[in-house]
């Protein structure tokens, strides 16, 4: 039964994450009604993210050593807090620095609770499907696209902005507080039995693992990743709108993009389960790559459409991946902390994406400097991760159950 529960966990944490993620990232429908309300800049209103991406870094870092030494419930429930009241407050916010920093800090500080620490605790409650476990966990972030932007967007055809902001505080308290009771640390026996061969880091104390070089390559090729998607995920719906598309046809695209990352997930989650997640990252790197280029040609609904199904599986499929390799490198010990370490890392990435897309429309009028910038990134990041140390060799038992 105890094993068992483990599904409940994964369940927990994927809702969790979509509450959480898909809330902080429905800016990217409000930025326009923001923007002609209050006449905020776009690239004032973006900014907001990279606070919010800031404080997501250093709030993974925290409450993944929270989690590692007191137990995911008290996370869960402090994340679910700090989201609703950040909604609440942004939506009464009458500056734009108010706004920027309530949202910001409020929401990457919830959303920093519920994706390392989250990641981490389903990674340890499992020795076989590990891969899938995380990737369904890391799911709920695909469905946040298909579920709170479509939401947001049609509280916003009935309500002004603020409105919207409010409800979406309100539902998601009375969803996360809940679900976060149900969390628990993984039983004894997931923790001991897991290494029949155990990772060269599992023994390392906290500071070694963060010094030594498979964390090193893990968080630069991390940030790399989250740097290269960040801003064309973010600003999508801005460039559908300025390539003349309907805004409701525009949020469809960012709505396609997330589902197609929740098929990304529970894909490259299973072949990696197969083929190890080293392999499946890289490729999965790389078709990110090349489709975040694919987006400076498309115009027409139907281009946007085949251009953000291929993204949306290949960033939303090397996401829970990264939490796979820390396992696999650090096992579960210390994974809250070393995870939280690397996801702090990618924030900077996620951090600097969007404001740097604002700031390229503003200057140029025009979003192709920016995606030119994050196809070059992207192959950096595939060449990071080819320089990956060898993983830990396993026995020959735990093949054989495998």
């Amino acid at each position: 039964m105890e094993r068992h529960y483990g599904w409940v966990i994964v369940a927990v944490g994927a809702l969790m994450g979509c509450i959480g993620m898909g809330s902080m990232f429905s800016l990217a429908v409000f930025l326009d009604p923001i923007a002609v309300e209050t006449g905020w800049s776009r690239t004032g209103i973006s900014a907001a993210m990279t606070v919010a991406f800031l404080a997501m870094g250093l709030g993974a870092f925290f409450w993944g050593w929270v989690s590692d030494r007191h137990g995911p419930r008290i996370v869960g429930l402090a994340g679910g807090v700090l989201l609703g009241t950040g909604l609440v407050l942004a939506s009464q916010a009458t500056s734009l620095l108010t706004f920027q920093l309530v949202y910001g800090v409020f929401l990457g500080a919830s959303v920093g609770a519920f994706f390392a620490p989250m990641m981490a605790t389903a990674s340890a409650w499992f020795d076989r499907q590990r891969a899938l476990a995380v990737s369904l966990v890391s799911a709920g972030l695909g469905m946040a696209p298909v579920t709170v932007a479509p939401f947001a967007q049609w509280l916003l055809s009935g309500h002004d902005w603020r409105t919207a902001q409010l409800v979406i505080g309100l539902v998601a308290w009375a969803i996360v507080l809940p679900a976060a009771l149900l969390l628990r640390r993984p039983p004894v026996m997931a923790l001991a039995i897991g290494e029949l061969a155990a990772p060269a880091g599992e023994g390392f104390t906290a500071r070694q693992a963060l010094g030594s070089r498979q964390f090193l390559v893990l968080a630069a090729t991390f940030f790399a990743c989250c740097l290269a998607h960040a801003g064309p995920i973010f600003h999508v719906v801005s460039y559908a709108t300025v390539c003349g598309l309907s805004a409701m046809a525009a949020v469809s695209v960012y709505s396609l993009q997330g589902l197609a990352g929740l098929g990304g997930r529970l894909l490259l989650g299973v072949l990696a389960d197969r083929h190890g997640a080293k392999p499946v990252l890289i490729g999965g790197l790389l078709l990110q790559a090349l489709a975040i280029g694919a987006f400076l040609p498309a115009r027409s609904l139907g281009e946007f459409y085949a251009v953000a199904a291929v993204f949306g599986l290949a960033y939303g499929g090397v996401m829970p991946l990264y939490a796979v390799l820390a396992r696999d490198y650090f096992g579960p010990r210390i994974m809250g902390t070393v995870f939280g370490a690397a996801t702090m890392v990618s924030c900077l990435g996620m951090a600097t994406g969007p404001a740097v897309g604002g700031w390229i429309f503003d200057r140029f009028g025009s979003y192709a400097g920016m995606h030119v910038s994050s196809l070059a990134i992207g192959l950096g990041a595939v060449a990071i991760a080819l320089t990956f140390p060898p993983l830990p060799r396993l026995l020959p038992e735990r093949l054989k159950q495998a």
